[in-house]
Formats: structure tokens, sequence, C-alpha cells
């Protein structure tokens, strides 16, 4: 599909207000401005997170229950069960949880019995089973907490209910509409009907750590112990949080921003040797800032292939071991698996980028992919990777589907602009009978269980679901640029200033700058046979070096194809990065788009305006 390339507003009253105001750069200021921090003291606030923004746990509705069954549980000795999630949020929520839970009964002069069940992706797959909660109540478990699920486990909490154990759910994925909530003693969701806590964005692990603050701060016995706490005890849980944060890629807006930003610096300082075995082998540096991309691409993968290949509870053993010879046995592990899940995922890849050729051009407003049309089953734990490979290159939501025994295994992922829950839920029940067994997620990732051969109904109420999002509009696909600047513009001021909008991740996007007519002054080199290294300059002088990565574009092709050369003159679309290389740390450009110069005068270009709304 040819691109469209949109670029922001030039300068406007409220973004040269704020530079001045701030002392930033004006094109800086002018991003606040496009996110909505249009005010000095929201900027700023923005600019430099700090624990103080964190909101006060019992705003959430259910957290003065919850505490109090808690305390109670710890006062009584029970036994206590966490029931978690094979991803990276939900055993990170479990750790912290469980961490929690003897912080404070040593705190209390007690000692806790907290255990944790993770479930088996294959063999139980997602949430809360009857068959567990029963085995609960026969080992003496007296209360369950779920931790990233159970918001929609209405038959788990009737059995709980039955079998005489409390429950208290804490989620962050959205209620079952007319519903409600299951029956529980306590229910910690930021989304649920009547809950007025200020920010709606959580990970389940988030929810967690809400309930972990509420519960130790309220073991502490005068303010001296409370602000040790908040500002000794605290910041060591946002470490763990801030990677369930950034790899469940809810948006770094809010309260999550300032998860993620202190999380990350806390990440400098691994003390736990579980976490500093795996960020070793994941070849993390932290001599050096760690960003939201090491945590999503070279920490989480790692997290994320214990439940994909293999246990994921052997995740929880690494954090909570204090054994370092079992905490770096696991690691190594789960490197090991994430080789192992690379592989497995490169294969079924190639499997889907062929059923996608086959189409000829003629795709569908939404992909759903199938195992059984192309004979080699595709591993259930990495339909999810493959669902969102698929977005990457298409542009387009897909869900993949791997067989098994008659039932189908779906996982999707979306685009902005179609909620894949409610276009799921909305296929679910568009007839008398319902179509899937099981399914659940948010608007970007769903996941569900069916039958096998209603998988083709699936495909075509989605597609047409899709297609009416669409409501008839020719889609095109924007390349979104935030500002035009010149080379010369990227001061080491502006590098620093742009550098505080980290971390970014989903609704705090890195920026995309447009860079006009610059010049190729060497030839273009190709990389590993399918990429391209590049240096330009601009009429100032200014250089800078650059690649351009051929994931949805094969670069080469079009260089090849356009005949550039030294001395030609190129637009570009780039986002700007730092390269660690032999500890260099020099700014580089990531090209997203570049086309000939000639192609595109600068009053052609399709402007999106960041000031109107704030000037009406």
């Amino acid at each position: 599909m040819e691109r469209r390339w949109v670029v922001a507003s030039e300068a406007c009253e409220v973004s040269r207000s704020l530079a001045n105001e701030l002392g930033l750069p004006e094109a800086i200021a002018r991003l606040l401005v496009s996110r909505g921090l249009v005010t000095a003291d929201v900027a700023r606030s923005h600019l430099r997170p700090a624990l103080g923004h964190l909101h006060d746990p019992h705003l959430m509705l259910g957290m003065g229950a919850a505490v109090g069954r808690l305390r109670l549980a710890l006062e009584r000795h029970e036994p206590v069960l966490i029931y978690g999630d094979y991803d990276v949020d939900g055993t990170v929520a479990t750790v912290l949880l469980k961490t929690a839970l003897e912080r404070a009964a040593a705190a209390m002069g007690v000692v806790a019995d907290v255990r944790y069940h993770i479930p088996h992706r294959i063999r139980e797959g997602y949430g809360m089973q009857d068959a567990r909660i029963e085995a609960a109540a026969a080992e003496g478990v007296r209360l369950v907490v779920s931790v990233d699920t159970g918001i929609r486990e209405f038959a788990a909490a009737a059995e709980a209910k039955r079998l005489g154990l409390d429950l208290i759910v804490t989620d962050h994925h959205l209620p079952e509409g007319a519903e409600g909530v299951p029956y529980a003693v306590a229910v910690l969701n930021p989304n649920q009907p009547g809950c007025g806590y200020p920010y709606k964005e959580l990970c389940g692990a988030g929810v967690v750590f809400k309930l972990a603050q509420a519960l130790l701060e309220s073991t502490a016995n005068d303010d001296g112990e409370l602000a040790r706490l908040r500002e000794k005890t605290l910041p060591s849980f946002l470490k763990l949080l801030a990677i369930a944060t950034i790899a469940d890629a809810v948006p770094l807006t809010g309260e999550n921003r300032t998860i993620a930003s202190i999380g990350l610096a806390e990440l400098r300082k691994p003390s736990q040797m579980g976490l500093k075995t795996l960020m070793e082998l994941a070849q993390i540096d932290v001599t050096r800032p760690i960003s939201a991309t090491d945590v999503g691409f070279r920490i989480a993968p790692r997290i994320n292939a214990a439940g994909r290949m293999d246990i994921a509870s052997d995740v929880v053993a690494m954090f909570l071991a204090k054994d370092n010879a079992e905490a770096k046995q696991l690691a190594a592990k789960l490197h090991r698996l994430n080789d192992e899940r690379r592989a497995t995922e490169a294969e079924a890849l190639r499997l889907i980028e062929a059923q996608i050729a086959a189409m000829r051009g003629d795709l569908p407003a939404c992909f759903v992919l199938d195992d059984a049309e192309g004979g080699t089953a595709w591993h259930r734990g990495v339909i999810g990777i493959l669902a969102s490979r698929v977005v990457d290159r298409t542009g387009m939501p897909a869900v993949v589907v791997t067989h098994e025994d008659g039932q189908a295994y779906g996982s999707g992922r979306s685009v902005g602009g179609f909620h894949l829950l409610d276009a799921l839920t909305a296929a679910h029940k568009e007839n008398a009978e319902p179509l899937l067994l099981r399914f659940g997620g948010h608007a970007f990732a769903v996941g569900f269980t069916m039958r096998s051969e209603k998988v083709p109904e699936l495909r075509e109420r989605l597609a047409r679901l899709a297609r009416a999002a669409q409501a008839g509009r020719v889609v095109l696909d924007d390349l979104r640029c935030d500002a035009a600047l010149r080379l010369s513009e990227l001061t080491p001021e502006f590098l620093s200033a742009m550098e505080q909008l980290g971390p970014f991740g989903r609704s705090n996007a890195e920026p995309l700058f447009l860079s006009r007519s610059v010049r190729l002054t060497a030839a273009l080199k190709v990389v590993k046979e399918k990429h391209l290294r590049l240096a330009v300059e601009d009429d100032d002088g200014a250089r800078f070096g650059g690649m351009a990565w051929s994931r949805r574009t094969d670069w080469v092709e079009v260089a090849r194809n356009e005949a550039w050369t030294q001395g030609d003159r190129l637009d570009i679309a780039y986002r700007l990065k730092r390269n660690w290389f032999q500890g260099t740390g020099g700014w580089e450009l990531e090209v997203v788009a570049m086309r000939s110069a000639e192609q595109m005068e600068m009053e052609e270009y399709v402007r999106w305006d960041t000031c109107k709304s704030i000037d009406s």
C-alpha cells in the first residue's frame, strides 16, 4: 500500500509558550502539545516522573476489603494461594504479591504461608480452573487471590464459594458487560463499574502493585517507617513492575509512565541473581540507560518463553530463588527456551507468509490464518507472537489459529481503530448458538478456544466486522511525522530533551521526524543482504549516519529500482537512536521511509494540526 506522508503543523502560540516556560526547544514543546500535555505543570510532570506521582491505592474500589482480608489471613496463619497467569504480566504479578505478603507478615511478626499456581498454557489454558480450586481447598487453603485473571471467571468464583474458599480478584482485563463481576470478598480492577481510581490502564501486575503498596503501608508503625517504605521498598518493586508494564503493551502514559521510568532506572541495579543473570544473557548493559526497547525485545521474550515452550512457574521460581546457583540455572533455561521459541516461530512465520502471498492481493480486512490449511501444526505457545508479526508486516488486524484434538486455539492482535475484543464478542454472540468456548483480552489482543469446524465462520464474521468498522472509507496507511526538521536542528540540547520524553511505547510513541532534501554523501551500503546503511547531510552541513531496516519494505530493492547513488537528494522519515556500539553512545537515524526529494514539494504534504484543538 502506498503510504501517505503526513507532517505536523508548524509552531503555534501554545508550543512557543510552553517551550519558553520550560526552557525546551520549540519542536520538543510541539511534541508535548501533540500528546495533550499543554500546561507547564502537566508537561513538567511528564518529563520528570517521581514516586509522588503514584496514586493512593485506596482510591481503587475494594482495596480496603482486600487488605483487611489479607491481614486476617496472615494473622490466622491461613494458607493463601496466588492464582497467576503464564505470561510476563501474570508471573511478575505473582512474584510481587508473594514478596509483599511475606514482607508484610515479617512486619506483623508472623510467618506467611503463601503458595502459588501458574497454569500450564497447553494443559490448562488461560484462566482459573475449577479442578485447581478444588485441589486448593483439599490442601487447606482458605484464601485464593487471582492475579492478571479472574474478572470473567464466574464459574471458578462460584466453585470457590461452594467449597468455602474466600476469593480476591485482581485483574485489569475488561469485565463482561452486563454480567458484572464475579462473587468475591473484593474485586480490584480499575475498569470495573463504580471504581473511581483515576488511572484505568494499569497492567495486571500494576493492580497487584497497588494492593502490595496498600498492604505494606498498613504495616508501618509511624511516619518514619512509612517514608522509608515509600522511598526504599516501593522502587524495588517497580524494577519488576516496569518489565510487566512494558511487556504487556499497556499505554505508557500517566501512572504507567511513572512506573516504567523509575523501574527502568532501578533495573540498572539488579540485586537478585535470577534477574541479574537473565539481563546478562540478554546482553543488557547496566552501565548505560536501559530503554523500553531493551525490555520489550530482550528481557520480556526470555520470560515469556517459559510459558510458551515449557513451564511458566520457572519464572516465578527464578525471581524468588535465594540460592544463586539455582537462580542462574533457571535463567539459563529461560534463555535456552527463548532460542527454541525463535526457531519455532521462524518456521511458522514462513508458512504464514506463504498463505498471505497465496491471497494474491485479495486481502481480508482482518486476517484469520490457520495451520490446518498448511498441514503443519504451529506451536500454541507462539501463535500470539505470530499474530503480532503479521500486524507488523501488514498493518492489519490478525488472528492466528492452531488445532489440537478437534479444538482450535487462537490468538489475535489488532491496530488502532479496530477493537478486537469487541469484534470477537460480537462474532461470538451473532447467532443464538455461541461461536466460542472461551475467550478474553482487550482492544489490541485476544485469546480464545473454539471447535475446529467453526473457524471458517469466525473468519467470515471478523472480516465482515472489520469491513464495517472501516465504514466504506478508503483507509490510507499514513506515515505520521511529528515534526519537519533540518538535520542541523538535531543539536545536543534537542537530543537531550527528546530523551526526557521516554520511555516510549503505546500511546507515547517514539517521535518520527521528517527531513527534506538531504543529500547522500556516500553510496548506499547493503547490510546482511536486505538492510541499508546510509550517510546524509543537509544544506547546513550537518551530517548523520543511519539504517533503513527492511521489515515492511524491501529497501534494497527500492534503492535498486530508484537507482539512488551518492549526491542524490532524498526526503527521509526517521526516528533517532543512540548507537552504543563500543560505548560511543552516538546518535544515528533509524530510517522508516524515504523517497526522492523531487517527488513532493513541502506545501503538498498533508498536515495534521497539533494545536488546532488547543487554539480553538
